[in-house]
């Protein structure tokens, strides 16, 4: 596409990580800012596809604040750099990491692809605007999954064009990317990615950009790749690369009461796998089973508050990077005192394909929650809004909740007794274990309501167990 400001520039570089939520979320601050370079032919403007090619199925999206250079900068200082940025844009920085394996550290393949560099659609000049004083936004198909401010950059925008300019002339229309918030991650085909830059009253306007369906690569070359790892790097801390729980075990496990499996973990060792204090908000016969994704709460400190618990915070991040049967599990501190999640975000996470939210705080709007298809296990009801008690901090990590340490990928069970966490690597054995359980204590149930004394027969001793095998083959 032609540059916005007429010509196509003789370059376009990317910082890899400035803003410290997106730096948290990799698990890494640096020391000095590192780049990449992408190719100008990969700009395109809003409405243009986001063409994912065939095979593919990791194309990502990165919401970031563009710098557009108007006057050249070599060896400029950073008291001076700001005086060569021209104008100010929102910026895709796009790519596929299906192919990120093929040029580890310059990106080429997986964000160089025609188009993979939207920007605009208006420029907004640099002299008038306060660079500490913009908004970042993105949206996917009307949600925000980004939001954050210039003003928490690990390295401001002078900073980066002086540094540049040390060794690279920065040359007119020269576009620099200065790197993304928290919530990048995948988009699919159909899904719409818009991204905004505001600077109080002006904006950007939003750059629109659809994913959509390309045609097969040719067969020569580096090939499409996704495994794990690939993903966990696509999808952020919205990924658990943790073993994904078998259907056929989640099926066994939901015929399966909290109160066997907390049994048949015990005599395995592990006596401290319930989340106590909590209890189901949609009444006894609620069942959940799902693997955790995690968010952690800390106590309220008034001065963190709007930095951490406004706009896209982790409570927001933590129900958009949701993935269909992963539970929301929340560290509160075992405080009940306000509310952790209310109706609204219950909704999105219910759409999101949810399998439950486990909270050891307080649960708003809890008569409403307690009618929704999504098992929720809360602490107590509690009307107040978040800010009472908690800065929601961070996510996908490993949590304290009601007690038990709960990680990443953890597969949780809930019903009316309570919820208990199982390690993922035992949870085929254990259900095989807990199921045999339940089948001895169905055939004891029977006996003892026959009249039969627990005598030998609770736990089930040597005298019955050929009566019970028989009973077993019979029901089986």
């Amino acid at each position: 596409m032609p540059h916005p400001l007429g010509d196509r520039p003789s370059k376009v570089i990317a910082v890899h990580l400035n803003f410290p939520s997106r730096a948290r979320e990799r698990g890494r601050i640096p020391a000095e800012p590192s780049y990449f370079l992408k190719p100008p032919s990969s700009l395109a403007g809003t409405g243009d596809p986001l063409a994912r090619p065939a095979g593919c199925e990791l194309m990502t999206f990165e919401g970031e604040i563009a710098l557009v250079i108007g006057r050249r900068a070599h060896r400029v200082a950073p008291g001076d750099a700001w005086d060569h940025v021209g104008w100010v844009t929102a910026a895709n920085d796009a790519g596929v990491h299906d192919l990120k394996y093929a040029d580890r550290g310059s990106n080429l393949r997986s964000k160089g692809a025609d188009g993979f560099t939207p920007i605009g659609p208006r420029l907004l000049d640099a002299r008038a605007l306060d660079p500490a004083a913009l908004r970042i936004r993105t949206w996917v198909n009307g949600e925000i999954v980004q939001d954050d401010t210039s003003d928490t950059l690990l390295f401001p925008f002078a900073a980066l064009v002086a540094d540049l300019s040390r060794l690279v002339t920065l040359e007119p229309g020269d576009v620099i990317l200065t790197g993304t918030p928290a919530g990048a991650s995948v988009a699919r085909p159909g899904d719409t990615v818009e991204v905004e830059v505001t600077a109080g009253s002006e904006s950007t306007g939003r750059l629109s950009n659809t994913v959509v369906e390309a045609g097969p690569l040719a067969d020569w070359g580096a090939m499409p790749l996704a495994d794990d790892a690939a993903r966990a790097d696509a999808w952020g801390s919205a990924y658990v690369a943790k073993p994904t729980l078998d259907e056929a075990v989640a099926d066994a496990l939901r015929g399966l009461s909290t109160a066997t499996l907390s049994s048949q973990m015990r005599k395995r060792g592990l006596q401290h796998m319930s989340i106590d204090g909590v209890h189901p908000a949609g009444g006894d016969g609620v069942k959940m089973v799902g693997t955790a994704h995690t968010l952690r709460y800390l106590p309220l400190r008034e001065d963190l508050f709007e930095r951490y618990g406004g706009g896209m915070n982790a409570q927001k991040r933590a129900i958009e990077e949701l993935r269909p049967g992963q539970v929301l599990v929340m560290d509160a501190r075992r405080d009940s005192s306000s509310g952790t999640i209310g109706d609204i975000l219950a909704l999105r996470a219910q759409r999101r394909g949810a399998a439950g939210v486990v909270t050891d705080g307080g649960l708003r709007d809890s008569a409403t929650v307690a009618g929704m298809d999504l098992p929720v296990f809360h602490a107590g009801a509690h009307p107040a809004v978040l800010g009472r008690r908690h800065v929601p901090w961070d996510t996908g990590l490993p949590i304290s909740c009601g007690g038990a340490l709960v990680q990443p990928g953890d597969v949780l069970v809930g019903d009316a007794d309570g919820v208990v966490v199982i390690p993922p690597d035992i949870a085929p054995g254990l259900a095989a274990d807990a199921a045999e359980q339940e089948a001895q204590e169905r055939f004891i149930t029977e006996r003892v309501a026959e009249g039969e004394p627990v005598d030998g027969l609770y736990p089930l001793g040597p005298r019955w167990r050929e009566t019970y095998e028989t009973w077993r083959r019979d029901h089986s």
